[in-house]
């Protein structure tokens, strides 16, 4: 691939597992070849699991069915989303990696303003093993990037950073907009090339998008849960919504940065608009409840695992916006069941270690 930058010895090679969702033959696995080739791929098929997915050959992978989802899970598997891409977190719960990247199989690489393709996943390690700053804003965004540091002003006692949780990356071309967006700006793309990393503030939530995503497994992973969706819910395309917003204020309780920026990925495929709003219809009402009631949620100061935080942010769910729809209590006792889960497949009971520290 002309312009590729691939490092003689790709970074995390043994510590990241790459986690995609799909309906159909990965053929777009070829273009990331010079990137993803090296690393072990975790392949969660969603729909119908009698029928074959081919993946090109040279990749080192893995994949899981419905059948296998049930097999592994037992009773259990009923947390796992069918017949929606939430289906994908299966695929972080059952691997053994410190690293997960996870893209949709309709993302291709992107080109940087010169014409240079963009290793998204190489940028995505950066972030990740650079310190984030969630409590005290940089004007210069990433001061831990190459050419920046801290402006005058920034407290010498904060430039140490906290740990970096997650990475959020975005999209050239078809933009990650909502059906009303879409259905009002049908031919926007975003031509946009914005050469900048930051870190999300502590108290600040944010859209988090799945299709271009990278998180540290041990410091985050039991939050990115995403969620009831698809088949037999009420609601779809809220899936990485949920898990953002579950994962920030877990992030911000344990001392724990987001970034959002680069890398940059090209989305080749506008979904359709009429599909997405009959998926999004409730969640378009709901998000105005789901929204403050993340604002001002607060975790006790003895959670100090993800699993603990995650236990009672789903006790939570259940008693103020099970109010809003009987859909979050189901929602909310199926977040007990995905750590359950998650804490047997991994042995990490929830008294396990501290992720980090509750602030």
């Amino acid at each position: 691939m002309a312009g590729a930058s691939v490092p003689a010895t790709p970074l995390l090679k043994d510590e990241l597992d790459i986690v995609i969702p799909t309906i159909r033959n990965l053929d777009f696995l070829e273009m990331w070849r010079p990137f993803f080739e090296p690393y072990h791929l975790i392949i969660v098929q969603d729909g119908d699991p009698s029928k074959t997915i081919k993946v090109p050959e040279g990749f080192d992978y893995e994949l899981y069915n419905r059948n296998d989802i049930n097999r592994i899970l037992g009773p259990k598997a009923s947390c796992i989303s069918f017949k929606d891409s939430a289906c994908r977190c299966f695929g972080y719960m059952v691997s053994k990696k410190k690293y997960i990247y996870t893209i949709d199989d309709d993302c291709f690489v992107a080109k940087d303003p010169s014409g240079k393709d963009i290793n998204a996943l190489e940028q995505h390690i950066q972030n990740l093993l650079c310190p984030s700053t969630p409590h005290f804003f940089n004007t210069l965004y990433d001061p831990y990037r190459e050419g920046a540091d801290f402006v005058r002003g920034y407290p010498f006692s904060m430039r140490e950073g906290a740990h970096t949780a997650v990475s959020h990356g975005l999209w050239l071309n078809v933009p990650d907009y909502d059906a009303p967006t879409q259905l009002v700006k049908p031919r926007e793309r975003n031509t946009r090339y914005v050469d900048a990393v930051l870190t999300i503030p502590k108290g600040t939530l944010f859209p988090m998008c799945g299709m271009n995503l990278a998180f540290d497994r041990e410091l985050i992973g039991p939050a990115m849960y995403f969620g009831l969706m698809g088949d037999g819910q009420p609601i779809g395309r809220y899936d990485d919504m949920w898990a953002g917003w579950c994962t920030k204020v877990i992030c911000d309780h344990l001392g724990l940065g987001v970034k959002t920026g680069l890398p940059y990925i090209y989305h080749s495929k506008a979904s359709n608009p009429f599909v997405n709003l009959k998926k999004e219809y409730k969640g378009i009402f709901w998000q105005e409840e789901c929204i403050p009631f993340f604002q001002s949620a607060t975790l006790p100061k003895d959670c100090t695992t993800v699993q603990a935080c995650y236990i009672e942010l789903a006790k939570q769910v259940k008693e103020k916006l099970g109010k809003v729809d009987e859909y979050f209590i189901k929602l909310a006792d199926a977040m007990v069941t995905w750590i359950e889960a998650w804490d047997e497949l991994n042995g990490t009971p929830a008294a396990a270690a501290a992720n980090g520290s509750a602030k």
